[in-house]
Formats: structure tokens, C-alpha cells, sequence
């Protein structure tokens, strides 16, 4: 038993415990756990809100080329420059300034003496176009180079194509070095401005630029991604997200186009943000056609993309586009207010509008506090049923073990009672018989005597093989009953009768308080008579050195009508706590093999389950002074 404990213990109980502990410290996390899953899921949102304004910008871009292309039908690049500018704003609302650069340094358009817009933005751009100074711009294109600039064998190359008469000279060294592709890292298309920050940094021009937004929840990059120092790399893990992805680098503007045949460019005059977009036609590869976005235009353009977007959680989040001053430019629900610069997460659109996010912002803060409370809730509530099913299913589980050992022991004390029973009169019976088969017996009076003790062992004999037999058919459930009305008054008198001269031969007394009128109930006769017999036996046994046994018969009508017989005893009585107990199959409250007493520890069970089949009972009384008492009640017949 103790073994079987310990295994137990040690293979389902701890490993249960610890399970339930482990769970009740995931309770904790709870709310992090939906953070982090509600983060990533919103985080998907404004990744891809972020590259539809991408897509939008590059639809745009190759509108502003069909554009240029359609003015430069049937007609020369040089003859359509001049009128550039007025021709694009007529033909395109987004243009607000078109320009035509010539590759050796000539602003051929907008014209010094036109319009204001135009003449600031040569003011702003005349020596960056004309490739007299180098400026800090954010650039993305198509590149052949591996980052989008070409090397200087190419750099020397186009300097002779475009200059022929041009003295031979140093390449010029440009201010982002060409990457090999084996050098260029892999990342995906929200951090193209890697390739070219992570040349500027090793040339020491890198610039850490703090973000216009804070996310409140920032998605740390996966091992590896700071390889190449970007800015997060210089920053501890909880400042992620605080820093821009985008960077600017300081080029000018012919070694920025190389030998591309468009692209899109972003600087910052006056901390105002300037996006172009530029294009070189294979009439003339010499001259760029390039324009500058007018940005409110734009923002319609991104509010009009904004209302197409349908997140599959429009009840629970506004989206948003921020400008450069973290400004609302386009957002899903018009009456939403709050602070703009403190998104639930953020993504930045790229180098085409720097500094611009995408943000989505939780409609109802609480909601994930709640949600997270009520999740630990339920996974608590489920945890404590979980811990309580385990305890119940084990004290189950031992109880049954219990009961099963116990239930094995019975049976072996029931194989070794048996044994001793049957061994008992059968010893009896060959030794008497044999003393009188061979004639050593001569006296007539002892004859008898020797006849009746084997009379007495066979009936004992008898009693004990129809107990097991009988009980073998009760659990099979093949034992038959005879019901019909009989006389339990007689079948009480007639049993008595049968066993006195048995007690009285032992030296008992036998008392019969019997009532002169019968009593009728609906019954069979040997099963009832089997009960008796038992009841008598089992006083027999149990009566010690006081020999003394009453057997009396009660009618009672309340609260129903029934008979009683009780069979008491002066013996030894039953221990305390087995009043139930000795009713169970092969229990004995006194082991027969040490105490010396007969049985096999089915009489009583025997007894209950006639009685019960009968729709009585048998039950156990102590008696005052000592002894006890046994009650067979069984329902009197309707008349």
C-alpha cells in the first residue's frame, strides 16, 4: 500500500501540483501575453496601411512619368522645358512646382522671373540640382549598384559621356559608398533606408533622429536586424521605437541619380518637408524632369486611400497618417481626439515622406485591462477547478485503492476462513465416523452422541456451502426468489425450533418470546428462514462465556406496517465504528484465525441482501449491559 502511495504521489499528484503552480504564475503574465499579441495584431495594421501610402506614392510616381512622357509626344525634351512647369500643373493637380535639370548643372525650369512658388524653390534647390553643394536627403530608387549609386568606374564613365571635352580628373568619392551585394543587408521594405545609413555610419556621418510619435508598444527587431548599426543598435532594448528607422544622407544631386531613369527624393527646407519626383526620357537621358509634390493635395490623395482601408477591427482602433509634426493628415473617424503623438503603434512610411507614420490608436484603453482581468478570472477559476478535480480524482482514487486492497485481504481471509470451516467438520465427521466404522465404540449412548455431533457438523457443513453458493448467485444476480404470502410467525418458530436443540446441546440458553396471532408478509419461505438461521449462528459465534440468546417477534404500524424479529445476544458485541461494516462481504470485526471463531464473513451479507430483496433491511442495535442485536424487519402483506 505504501508503494503504491508513493507511485502515485510521485506520478500523478507532484506533477499535477506542479502544473497548477506553474499556471497560476502564468496568471501574471496574462495581461502582457494580450498586450504583446494585441501589439503585433495592431502592428500588422499599420504595417500595412503603411504600405498602401507606398503604393499610393509609387502609383504617383509612375503617373508623374506617363505625364512626362505624354507632354514629350511628338515633341523635343529641349523644346518642352522651358514650359514645363506650366504645362505639368495644368495637366496634373499634384504637381506644385515642375522643374528640368540638364546632368551638367543647367536649370532649365521653373524660369528665375516666374511665378512665386517657383522662384523659392530654385532658391531652395538651384545648387543641389546644379550639383554645386551636397545635401542631406532621403532617397529611395531602383538600383543597380546595390544601393543606388554608381561606382566610379561608371561615375567617370557618364562625366565623359556628358562632358566630352572635359579634362580627365579623380572620381569624385560620394558621400554613400556602394554597397556589394554580399555587404548589403536583407531587410524588408519598411527599413530600405538601411542600405544607405549603414554606409553613412561607417564613414561616421550617421545621425541618430528621434521619432515625432512614441509608441506606447514598439515591436523589438529580431536578432540580427542591428547588425548593421542603425540606430537601434545604439539604443538599449526598452528606447526601441523612440529612434527613426530613416536617415538622411548628404549626396548630391547627380551622383543620386546615377544613371536610374527615375526615383523619388525628400528634404527638409526650413524644417518644411519637399518630396520630388524625377525622370529621365529615353529621348534625352541628359535632361531630369522632376517635380515637387504639393503635400495638401497629397494628404487628399492619402485620405482618400485611408477610407478604402477597412481593418477588420474599425470598433476597436483609429488608423491615422501623421505628417512630419505628427499632425493628423488622414484618419479613419473624423470625431476621434487624442494624443496624437502617443499611438498604440506605429510604423513609418519610408524615405518618400520621412518621419510620417502610420499609427493606430485604441479607441477604448481600458478594454485591454479589463479583457486581461477578466482572462486571468477565468483561467484562475479554471485553475482551481482543475487543482480540485485532481484532489477529488485522488482522494477517488486512493479511497478506491483502499477499498480494492481491503476488498483482497477479505478475499484472502474468506479463502483461509473457508478453508478452516470446511476443515473444521469435515474432521469432526472422518474421525467419529471412523470410530464408529471399525467398532471401537460399543456403548449405545455414546453411539448416539457420536451420531449427533456428525448430524450437527454435516448441517454445519451444509450452511456454510449454501452461503458461498447463495452468494455467488446474488453476484451473478441468478438468485430466484418464490414470493407468495406466507406465516412469519411460523417461519420463525419452526427455524428456532429446528436450531434449539443445536444451542442447548452447546449449553446455551435459548429464549423465544413468540406472539400467539400470526403475522403475514409477502415472501419466501427457505430465504427467510436462511436469514434467521444465519442471525442465530452469528449469535452463536459471537456469545463468549455468556451463553445466553433471545429471539422475539414485534408487530409495529408505524410509520408503515411491519414485523421485526430480533435475535439479541450476551457476547462480545461489535467494535465501535464497524456497525456498517461487518454487513460488507468477507469483513470480520474479529479475525477468525487469532480470535478462534468460526465464519466466513458472508452470514450477515447474506442476511441484508435477502432481507433487502424482500424490501426490509437487517440492521445491528448494541445492547444495554452488554452483547448485541439484530433487527430482520420486513414489510407486512396488504390485506
Amino acid at each position: 500500500m505504501k508503494k503504491v502511495a508513493l507511485v502515485f504521489i510521485l506520478a500523478v499528484f507532484v506533477p499535477s501540483l506542479v502544473l497548477a503552480w506553474l499556471a497560476v504564475r502564468s496568471l501574471r503574465d496574462q495581461q502582457f501575453v494580450l498586450e504583446r499579441q494585441q501589439s503585433l495584431l495592431f502592428q500588422n495594421v499599420a504595417d500595412s496601411l503603411a504600405k498602401e501610402a507606398e503604393s499610393f506614392l509609387g502609383e504617383r510616381q509612375h503617373e508623374f512619368a506617363l505625364q512626362v512622357e505624354t507632354l514629350l509626344a511628338g515633341r523635343k525634351p529641349a523644346e518642352l522645358a522651358p514650359a514645363f512647369d506650366d504645362q505639368l500643373r495644368t495637366n496634373w493637380p499634384l504637381a506644385e512646382v515642375g522643374f528640368v535639370v540638364s546632368l551638367t548643372g543647367d536649370l532649365m525650369c521653373p524660369s528665375p522671373v516666374s511665378r512665386v512658388e517657383a522662384r523659392r524653390f530654385r532658391t531652395d534647390n538651384s545648387m543641389f540640382l546644379c550639383n554645386r553643394e551636397s545635401v542631406e536627403v532621403y532617397w529611395n530608387q531602383k538600383a543597380i549598384y546595390g544601393n543606388g549609386a554608381p561606382d566610379q568606374k561608371a561615375q567617370v564613365q557618364q562625366r565623359q559621356e556628358i562632358e566630352p571635352n572635359a579634362e580627365p580628373r579623380e572620381p569624385e568619392t560620394s558621400q554613400v559608398p556602394a554597397l556589394s551585394l554580399k555587404e548589403q543587408p536583407s531587410l524588408d521594405n519598411n527599413y530600405n533606408s538601411q542600405k544607405f545609413a549603414s554606409a553613412n555610419n561607417r564613414a561616421g556621418n550617421y545621425k541618430i533622429q528621434q521619432r515625432m510619435v512614441s509608441p506606447q508598444q514598439s515591436i523589438a527587431p529580431e536578432a540580427g536586424f542591428n547588425k548593421f548599426n542603425s540606430p537601434q543598435a545604439q539604443a538599449p532594448v526598452e528606447d526601441f521605437g523612440k529612434f527613426s528607422k530613416l536617415a538622411p544622407s548628404e549626396t548630391e544631386f547627380r551622383q543620386l541619380i546615377g544613371d536610374n531613369s527615375e526615383g523619388t527624393l525628400a528634404r527638409f527646407v526650413d524644417n518644411k518637408l519637399q518630396v520630388m519626383f524625377w525622370h529621365r526620357s529615353p529621348l534625352d537621358p541628359r535632361l531630369v524632369f522632376g517635380v515637387q509634390l504639393a503635400l495638401p493635395r497629397l494628404a487628399e490623395g492619402l485620405q482618400a486611400v485611408m477610407q478604402q482601408f477597412e481593418p477588420a477591427f474599425r470598433e476597436e482602433i483609429c488608423i491615422a497618417l501623421l505628417d512630419d509634426k505628427a499632425r493628423p493628415v488622414a484618419a479613419s473617424r473624423s470625431d476621434f481626439r487624442n494624443n496624437w503623438k502617443r499611438p498604440f503603434v506605429a510604423t513609418e512610411i519610408g524615405e518618400a515622406l520621412p518621419h510620417w507614420e502610420a499609427t493606430v490608436y485604441l479607441l477604448d484603453p481600458t478594454a485591454l485591462s479589463r479583457s486581461a482581468q477578466t482572462l486571468r478570472l477565468t483561467l484562475g477559476l479554471l485553475i482551481s477547478v482543475l487543482v480540485l478535480a485532481i484532489a477529488v480524482g485522488s482522494w477517488l482514487i486512493v479511497a478506491d485503492l483502499n477499498r480494492q486492497l481491503a476488498l483482497a485481504r477479505q478475499k484472502t481471509d474468506f479463502v483461509s476462513n473457508v478453508s478452516h470451516e470446511l476443515k473444521t467438520p469435515l474432521t469432526s465427521i472422518r474421525m467419529f465416523s471412523e470410530l464408529l466404522a471399525d467398532g471401537r465404540v460399543t456403548d449405545a449412548a455414546k453411539q448416539r452422541s457420536y451420531l449427533a455431533i456428525i448430524t450437527a457438523e454435516t448441517a454445519r457443513l451444509t450452511r456454510l456451502i449454501n452461503n458461498v453458493l447463495d452468494f455467488a448467485r446474488l453476484e451473478r444476480g441468478e438468485k430466484k426468489y418464490q414470493f407468495q404470502p406466507i406465516d412469519l410467525l411460523a417461519v420463525v418458530r419452526e427455524t428456532a425450533e429446528t436450531y434449539r436443540p443445536h444451542l442447548e446441546a452447546n449449553g446455551f440458553q435459548f429464549a423465544c418470546d413468540l406472539p400467539d396471532a400470526p403475522i403475514l408478509v409477502n415472501g419466501d419461505r427457505d430465504a427467510l428462514a436462511q436469514v434467521i438461521v444465519n442471525l442465530l449462528s452469528n449469535a452463536e459465534k459471537y456469545s463468549d462465556s455468556r451463553k445466553e440468546i433471545a429471539l422475539r417477534v414485534e408487530r409495529h404500524d408505524r410509520p408503515l406496517p411491519y414485523a421485526e424479529v430480533k435475535i439479541c445476544d450476551r457476547g462480545i458485541g461489535v467494535p465501535e465504528g464497524c456497525s456498517e461494516k461487518i454487513f460488507e462481504q468477507f469483513y470480520r470485526a474479529h479475525d477468525s484465525l487469532s480470535s478462534g471463531i468460526q465464519g466466513s464473513g458472508l452470514g450477515l451479507t447474506l442476511a441484508r441482501q435477502i432481507a433487502r430483496a424482500h424490501a426490509g433491511d437487517v440492521c445491528y442495535q448494541p445492547q444495554e449491559g452488554g452483547g448485541s442485536c439484530f433487527l430482520l424487519r420486513i414489510p407486512l402483506k396488504n390485506l
